[in-house]
């Protein structure tokens, strides 16, 4: 089944978890030379404590998402100064156009305000799904150097 369009940067993160976007399904492990279960538990938490350190990534204490570095905005979602600017070339225009000032510039900070809206969610929707490439970077990583260490060990990793 294939991803639904995302348009919201949480949804991304969700349906990027719920469609498996670059994230790999559980590994199994067998032992492939007969090791016993006492064994084998020993050995994953030692391939745990190995791929964490090489990866630099822990599973089970994955990072923080970052912060998002957000530009200062009003209360209704637009950069301060946005409804401003868009009056001013609005005015300008209406002006020109058609001798009426005030509504060209009511026309032009409204139109402003919205584009204004538009560049702040895109750039945040950005920012999420680049913290979840990078997880999923970190993830990726710490389950090829698991299954180096335990085939290193005699294990079957699938």
């Amino acid at each position: 089944m294939p991803c639904p369009p995302l348009s919201r940067g949480a949804v991304a993160l969700l349906a990027a978890v719920i469609c498996g976007a670059g994230v790999s399904a559980q590994t199994f492990v067998y032992p492939a030379k007969g090791q016993s279960p006492d064994q084998q538990k020993k050995d994953e938490g030692e391939c745990h404590t190995w791929a964490v350190q090489q990866s630099k990534y822990d599973p089970a204490n994955p990072p923080p998402a970052p912060a998002a570095a957000k530009q200062p905005t009003t209360a209704t979602g637009t950069t301060p100064g946005a409804g401003a600017r868009g009056a001013a070339r609005g005015a300008v225009v209406g002006e020109i156009v058609a001798d009426d000032a005030g509504a060209g510039a009511a026309v032009g900070a409204a139109a402003a305000r919205g584009q204004s809206r538009r560049q702040n969610s895109a750039q945040t929707q950005q920012q999420q799904q680049a913290a979840t490439q990078q997880s999923q970077a970190g993830m990726a990583a710490y389950q090829k150097a698991r299954a180096a260490c335990l085939e290193g060990r005699g294990y079957t990793v699938k």
